[in-house]
């Protein structure tokens, strides 16, 4: 690949994002805070830019993955000064997970300046964008999707176009309040059937095979022992934590006021992993809600 990015935000997620696009051929110039994180991208081959706008600077595409609305908005629109940076040819594909009304924000004035955007949040966690297996929720034009494709195959295992600006954010949203809903209930039948006598593993095989089955119990089961390259055979080391668990459910908590919609067990998956947090848990990996489950308190 011959192609020029810009990658701004080399945490968790961003970091083996970066480095697959690096060994997919990819030229990239990155930024992070963090100095050890710059230093193993350019390891890796990158190279290290003084800023994020330096970054961004005649790159054909750049991507940022930061932690919450507030971070991208003072990127492009602040004192990152990102949308002044970049040229009129550029992609814009911003890979965090934030509310909506940001991303539209963001997208509308890259838009006034001529320059297209994506939002595009991923589902797939640490270990997901290590194999670069991540899945793609992406709002924005169809143009720039098609343009992006060839990137989000190298980063992940499929990507959707979920409509315009803002729609990646929605749909990561409503995926991810889901998923904290079924790590509740799954946790919770598997530990009253442990509190029954069952073997944990026995009743994992019964469940994924029946009604019950899900994806928490095909890949990522939160009993400790029953799988093991889960978190939760490794003391619940994330993996995906409970705060950005906490954080996805208060966006989804937000939205549902916001619309008149009404998300019962959404509201009460967030009560839980708020109690689950403020017990001293908020860098656990999410699916150490069993023990809170448990009444074990911090993990």
């Amino acid at each position: 690949m011959s192609a020029t990015v810009g990658f701004i935000g080399l945490g968790n997620m961003g970091a083996p994002m970066a480095a697959n696009l690096i060994e997919a051929g990819y030229t990239l110039t990155v930024f992070d805070l963090a100095e050890q994180a710059t230093a193993d991208a350019a390891a890796r081959g990158a190279r290290v830019a003084e800023s994020a706008a330096a970054a961004a600077a005649e790159a054909e595409f750049v991507i940022t993955m930061l932690p919450a609305g507030p971070q991208v908005e003072s990127l492009y629109l602040g004192e990152g000064d990102l949308l002044a940076a970049a040229d009129a040819d550029t992609l814009l594909i911003d890979c965090s997970t934030i509310d909506a009304e940001t991303a539209r924000r963001v997208a509308g004035a890259a838009g006034e300046r001529g320059i297209a955007m994506l939002d595009a949040p991923v589902s797939g966690g640490v270990n997901g964008a290590k194999a670069g297996g991540l899945t793609f929720m992406v709002g924005g034009e169809a143009a720039g999707v098609e343009r992006a494709t060839p990137l989000f195959e190298v980063m992940g295992k499929a990507h959707f176009h979920a409509g315009p600006g803002g729609a990646g954010q929605v749909a990561k949203m409503c995926n991810n309040m889901l998923l904290g809903i079924l790590m509740t209930g799954t946790s919770e039948a598997l530990n009253l059937a442990v509190a029954n006598g069952l073997d944990p593993a026995v009743v994992s095989e019964i469940m994924k095979n029946a009604s019950g089955g899900n994806w928490t119990l095909n890949v990522y089961n939160p009993y400790p022992g029953v799988m093991d390259n889960a978190p939760a055979s490794n003391g619940y080391k994330p993996g995906f934590g409970v705060d950005l668990m906490l954080k996805d459910l208060g966006l989804a908590m937000d939205s549902s006021v916001a619309n008149g919609v009404s998300t019962p067990l959404g509201s009460m998956a967030r009560n839980l992993y708020s109690m689950h947090s403020q017990a001293g848990n908020g860098g656990a990996d999410f699916s150490s809600i069993m023990n809170l489950l448990k009444g074990q308190g911090t993990t």
